[in-house]
């Protein structure tokens, strides 16, 4: 590892930009606050301090620098961080190089690289021209095709698998990752779609018929090792840079969906592959942006899936608006029959959920009762509390009391006792897995905090070593030493880059981490400092003691107990 190269690299990066593109953040006094991407939350519990150039999880206890958020976050490897940073700020990284990382998948993963190959060449070839003819009829061009690798299977039923048995892969393996069924090809004569995973790894595919048929309209991969649909967001790969400058993801249906929005420009969009969100795919939706804009299929399911995943997500904390389509049309039809300029208008006009499950509302009350009017209003009234804008809230109260002609205080307060019912204490509520936290004795906490002020504080590392001071455990001793050699090595301590430094000695990182995810005072006094000394030293002592006692135990030699009872009572009485 190239830690001078590192810390140049890092040195030119702000942790907060880097952070902040991936996550939202809030300036809460010196340090940033976001939503953290380690454990299931949905409350900004990371801290992320650019003083400093770490973030921390007060929940989960994550913590690191810029690099170990980005192999955690980016799944990365460390010179994978380093040449994606030193190439976005300049360095020259061409040194630092990558060797291919190898799992037990490689082999499905060549085998889909290969078919998707294979497919492509046949749409481009002359056997191609009646599928591409089917393509231009339904406005995807020759940028789309090449934009998202369309394909081609032929009308055999084992050209694909001939090719890969040829080329060394097991029919077994064909079979089990679904490119084959039954020893032969899965596709037959469709146009194909290639699916990815979240690296942009194509793991499966989706083929659609494209001549008059009785077949199923698509077929689509099976459930295979890399192909899991439910933990994937079709687009997401290449979604992800163009959600962080708009700063918003538009959630779709189906792939169909994403291509058609992509030829109008709009390429913030990925899609669910069904009308069902997963936990994964919510995880997946919060890496992408804190502000999700539905655009589901405007059919009685789609309108049910947008009512049933803003609800997800709004108990995520995440903003979310609704672009409403008229039923029966999906974003695909609805762009082709009126246009880009049409669909533009819609996404500008996307409304909040609240608003969007207001308006379904009235949609299926009947008014001719009083009955359905006193259903709805406290229903409206009940979406409310999840509204923070007083004005929107005020203007809503106005419209139902002139609608309705009731009076405006009647609605304020049977909006309140509503509030006053959602606040009161609910049974058991888990926000965040428990955690088990070791309890410490006065030793612990006395060298936890010792280190803590070494990493942040030059002067502590003098005044440690001016004392002599022996940490006794192992693990406290390793990173005491670690911060003594590096500030003598660069004469400064800088945590950030200290965090690169032990990067690779385990022990000592997982024992760092703990020290940064406390939440000590920056500045210690002196008074402090010899308390802690004093701590230490009690039991390095004690430790001594019992050390010398085992070891006197064990010892025959009558003279030899002697010199160490000796030993013990010197110890004892401070020489």
């Amino acid at each position: 590892m190239n830690n001078d190269l590192a810390s140049i690299v890092r040195s030119k990066v702000d942790i907060v930009d880097i952070i902040g593109e991936r996550i939202p953040l809030i300036a809460k006094g010196k340090n940033f606050f976001g939503v953290c991407p380690f454990h299931d939350d949905s409350n900004p519990s990371m801290c992320v301090s650019r003083e400093k150039q770490i973030y921390t999880c007060f929940s989960c206890h994550a913590t690191g620098n810029v690099y170990t958020f980005l192999m955690n976050y980016e799944h990365l490897e460390f010179k994978e961080a380093l040449k994606y940073l030193g190439d976005k700020v300049g360095v020259d990284v061409s040194g630092v190089k990558i060797s291919k990382k190898s799992s037990k998948y490689d082999k499905a993963y060549e085998a889909y690289s290969l078919a998707l190959k294979y497919f492509q060449n046949n749409l481009s070839s002359t056997i191609g021209k009646e599928a591409k003819h089917y393509l231009k009829s339904r406005k995807i061009d020759e940028d789309l095709i090449k934009e998202f690798e369309i394909g081609l299977s032929l009308n055999k039923r084992n050209d694909l698998i001939t090719l890969l048995t040829k080329k060394g892969y097991e029919l077994s393996l064909l079979n089990n990752i679904g490119l084959a069924i039954d020893d032969y090809d899965t596709y037959i004569d469709r146009i194909m779609f290639p699916l990815y995973d979240i690296t942009g790894k194509v793991v499966g595919f989706s083929g659609r018929i494209y001549k008059d048929s009785e077949k199923s309209k698509y077929v689509n991969t099976k459930e295979t090792e890399i192909f899991k649909k439910g933990e994937l967001l079709y687009h997401f790969h290449i979604a992800k840079e163009e959600c962080r400058l708009k700063k918003s993801v538009i959630v779709m249906e189906g792939f169909m969906d994403v291509i058609r929005a992509s030829s109008i420009g709009i390429k913030n969009t990925v899609a669910l592959m069904g009308t069902a969100l997963t936990k994964e795919q919510l995880n997946l939706l919060k890496r992408l942006s804190s502000n999700i804009i539905l655009c589901l299929d405007g059919d009685d399911p789609g309108v049910h899936a947008t009512l049933n995943i803003g609800e997800m997500l709004l108990k995520q904390g995440i903003e979310v608006k609704v672009i409403s389509l008229p039923n029966p049309d999906d974003p695909d039809t609805f762009i082709l029959t009126n246009g880009k300029e049409k669909f533009l208008g819609l996404v500008d006009a996307a409304i909040n959920f609240s608003d969007f499950k207001i308006q379904k509302l009235k949609e299926s009350i009947d008014f001719k009762s009083d009955e359905g009017i006193a259903e709805y209003i406290n229903a409206v009234l009940k979406e409310l509390i999840n509204i923070d804008d007083p004005i929107r809230i005020e203007v809503v109260l106005k419209k139902l009391a002139k609608e309705f002609d009731l009076e405006y205080n009647t609605l304020e307060m049977r909006l309140n006792s509503f509030k006053k019912d959602e606040a009161k204490p609910k049974e058991k509520v888990i926000i965040a897995p428990k955690i088990n936290v070791k309890k410490k004795d006065k030793y612990a906490k006395a060298v936890e905090q010792l280190l803590y002020y070494m990493l942040n504080n030059d002067w502590v590392i003098s005044l440690v070593e001016k004392e002599k001071l022996i940490l006794p455990n192992e693990v406290d001793r390793a990173l005491c030493n670690e911060i003594i050699y590096y500030y003598k090595q660069n004469g400064f301590i800088n945590v950030a880059d200290f965090y690169t430094y032990v990067t690779d000695k385990k022990d000592i990182l997982v024992f760092l981490n703990e020290i940064l995810a406390s939440n000590y005072n920056e500045k210690p006094t002196k008074e402090e400092l010899t308390l802690y000394f004093q701590v230490i030293r009690e039991y390095s002592i004690r430790e001594e003691i019992k050390r010398l006692t085992k070891m006197m135990k064990k010892e025959v030699d009558p003279l030899e107990q002697a010199k160490i009872v000796e030993k013990i009572r010197k110890l004892r009485i401070g020489e």
